[in-house]
């Protein structure tokens, strides 16, 4: 295990996904995490199912902690900064989850330089998360290694090339998994419109699903090769993707990624602006 000392500030659903990944991982022992959430009941629950140490507040949680990860709602950042500014010794690594705000913000709200800034997904949760992440300038090579670690915990991470390309992990990655719910929603509901039960047609769904995405990743081919093998000239499949062709499937998952992107640009213009 690593010797730092962490806190973690908020522990959401997201915030509790990367701490369990971290002592499943057994990256860094829980007598050497701090935590500290607004809500008792979470505290406590941390503290009996994970043995990771409460705190009376946030400025006790950060107290010589050597990297500190914040996980709080953005609308409950305001608070974060106003008991923590100036408080983190300068050479602890601060990593962000909080959606849509900058670093920059980071640095002026917390009067801290060294600021990771990560974009995860809920997957997570089980351990397949996706979390792209970039860190600022004065981020040391050792942190930077950290980071990944912490990140790493939770299932794929990659550090990115600009803090921009944040917002692109966030259309394909961080709001994907919408997407895919959606699209498992919308072939369950029909499979019951065709006559199946619904917990059966539920079962074969996911399943369907999950092996598609086994099996592509194991053949590593481009998906149209895998389309094209299951699409015989003439047959049902043929039929049925022609359907979703007509119809725009292609564009709309198109757009609505464009849409999310150009939103989350917006929110984070907004954030900028609000603190």
């Amino acid at each position: 295990m690593n010797s730092e000392k962490m806190a973690i500030i908020g522990i959401g659903v997201m915030g509790k996904a990367i701490l369990t990944g971290i002592l499943k991982k057994r990256l860094i022992s829980p007598q050497n995490i701090s935590v500290y959430d607004t809500d008792a009941d979470k505290m406590r629950s941390a503290y009996e199912e994970l043995g990771v140490n409460p705190s009376d507040s946030g400025t006790d949680a950060i107290r010589d902690a050597d990297v500190i990860l914040i996980a709080v709602k953005p609308q409950f950042l305001s608070e974060v900064f106003g008991e923590l500014k100036n408080k983190i010794h300068p050479d602890a690594l601060v990593i962000s989850i909080v959606a849509g705000v900058p670093i920059e913000q980071f640095q002026k709200g917390l009067g801290h330089e060294r600021v990771v800034r990560v974009m995860p997904n809920t997957p997570a949760q089980i351990g397949e998360g996706v979390s792209g992440w970039f860190a600022s300038r004065e981020v040391a090579a050792d942190q930077r290694n950290l980071a990944q670690e912490i990140l790493a915990c939770t299932g794929y991470a990659f550090e990115l090339k600009s803090e921009g390309q944040l917002d692109q992990i966030t259309a394909v990655s961080g709001s994907g998994p919408a997407y895919v719910f959606l699209f498992i929603e919308a072939m369950i509901d029909t499979a019951v419109h065709l006559g199946l039960s619904r917990p059966l047609a539920t079962e074969i769904v996911i399943r369907t699903v999950k092996g598609s995405t086994d099996y592509l990743a194991m053949r590593k081919e481009h998906p149209a090769v895998l389309r094209n093998e299951v699409t015989s000239p003439g047959g049902t499949t043929a039929e049925a993707v022609f359907e979703l062709e007509k119809l725009g499937f292609r564009n709309a998952i198109a757009e609505a990624m464009w849409a999310c992107y150009e939103r989350t640009i917006e929110l984070g213009k907004g954030s900028e602006g609000s603190h």
